[in-house]
């Protein structure tokens, strides 16, 4: 289905969302329509701050919004669904848009497998009619369930289209970019030189995957390093519960601008207890990459003031790799919290791999080595 078709239907002028791989062909839509504009598109932190973004539109103009997001956000949504938009509290109508990765059948990464088997159960267990789209859909099919959904959304109900791989496509491509020169695997490649065996908790998407392949191309074992491979945000929350329980040893986390900003919370957590053995490192392109590369606000705030004023005794910001250098082997010898965010361009390898190992074969290798520490 063109994706023109699907917009139509859904008959809304407010988009928020956090991007998704399957829904690059919607997102790419609502970029080259509306870019980033806060009247009618924005990109948010996380899927519940969507929700309640979506939530102010709703009281401000009493229109109905639409929520896009990866089915790995329905858990950011549940809070603001249950005791925010459901029609027993305050009735505020959403039109959901979900990516199904994992869909039964269908195969995906590990991550996404239990994930895909409880997606549409979530839905119904938070009391949000659903539709699946997929490639075969027709207009009318379309039509009729936005005829059905109406009757929903007009009692203050919420609804979902559920996005199956391949059902939406649209023939624009867009472009995007940054003006930073080093790039991510790169940025790796330097940091896993100053770790040595030091353990390392890298965020999902992309960061993992090149971290995984260039220990490979170094013959360097796979034990020193957990893969957070889904649980968006959360890896330097890991790494914090790793470094107060490893404190004789360095802890390295490699994070995303758009991870950090989905639980920034968990940075204050980090700065107030201050564990002298980790080093929290931010690989800042401004972007989801990963999903597609729709922008984060990561390049329009000062990361490091957030990190100083969260408590970090030590942040900088770095642009090169002499710079780079310089604060990796600084933070190695420093006992003490370090924050270092890198500044980093887009793009990845067209073959990039993926891990070989299990996630359950990882979690194993990297508990029993941290254990010898």
């Amino acid at each position: 289905m063109k994706v023109e078709s699907f917009i139509e239907a859904l008959g809304a002028d407010f988009y928020t969302g956090v991007p998704d791989s399957l829904l690059k062909p919607f997102c790419n839509y609502l970029m080259n329509t509306y870019g980033i504009d806060s009247k009618h598109h924005v990109v948010a932190a996380n899927e519940g701050n969507c929700a309640a973004i979506a939530a102010g539109y709703n009281l401000a103009t009493g229109k109905v919004p639409v929520v896009y997001m990866q089915n790995s956000g329905e858990g950011n949504i549940i809070n603001p669904v249950a005791s925010l938009l459901n029609d027993r509290v305050y009735a505020i109508p959403v039109i959901f848009v979900v990516g199904w990765r994992g869909e039964p059948g269908v195969h995906d990464e590990p991550q996404h497998i239990y994930q895909g088997e409880v997606t549409v159960k979530l839905l119904e267990d938070m009391d949000i009619a659903s539709f699946v789209i997929s490639k075969e859909t027709t207009g009318e099919e379309l039509k009729k369930a936005m005829e059905d959904f109406s009757k929903a959304l007009a009692n203050g109900k919420d609804v979902a289209f559920v996005v199956r791989k391949g059902a939406l496509s649209y023939d624009k491509e867009v472009e995007y970019k940054n003006d930073n020169t080093m790039s991510r695997e790169e940025i790796i490649s330097h940091i896993v030189e100053i770790t040595g065996e030091d353990p390392i908790v890298s965020t999902t998407g992309k960061a993992s995957r090149e971290l995984f392949e260039i220990r490979t191309a170094k013959g360097q074992s796979h034990k020193y390093d957990f893969l957070t491979v889904g649980s968006m945000g959360h890896s330097s929350s890991i790494a914090l519960g790793v470094a107060v329980n490893k404190p004789n040893t360095k802890i390295w986390c490699i994070d995303g601008d758009g991870a950090m900003l989905m639980h920034m919370g968990s940075m204050a957590v980090i700065g107030a207890n201050k564990p002298k053995n980790l080093i929290h490192i931010v690989i800042n392109n401004g972007a989801h990459e990963t999903v597609g590369g729709l922008p984060t606000v990561a390049s329009e705030i000062d990361v490091v003031k957030i990190a100083l004023a969260c408590g970090y005794p030590n942040a900088v910001s770095v642009d090169s790799f002499e710079e780079l250098d310089k604060v990796l082997k600084f933070a190695k010898e420093k006992n003490e919290l370090c924050f270092i965010e890198v500044k980093s361009s887009l793009g990845a390898r067209d073959d990039l791999g993926r891990p070989t190992t299990t996630a359950l074969e990882n979690k194993e290798n990297f508990m029993e080595y941290i254990n010898t520490l």
